[in-house]
């Protein structure tokens, strides 16, 4: 995902986001572990995006407590 269209999210969203990706990311690596993942470039795309979403999250909850 890219970063604007996260900044448009509520943090609700965003941690509902975050929750989604780490199950997929899951459910990908017991596929991994099975031998059968269709689409494993999508291993890194997973990480990247909670990462992108994490580092949202806390700019916005630095943002608020300096204000």
């Amino acid at each position: 995902m890219k970063v604007k269209e996260l900044q448009g999210l509520s943090a609700e969203e965003l941690n509902q986001k975050v929750q989604a990706f780490k199950k997929e990311l899951f459910d990908l690596n017991y596929q991994r572990k099975m031998g059968r993942v269709e689409k494993p470039a999508r291993f890194s795309l997973l990480k990247k995006d909670i990462a992108r979403i994490l580092t949202l999250l806390r700019e916005r909850e630095s943002n608020g407590s300096k204000n």
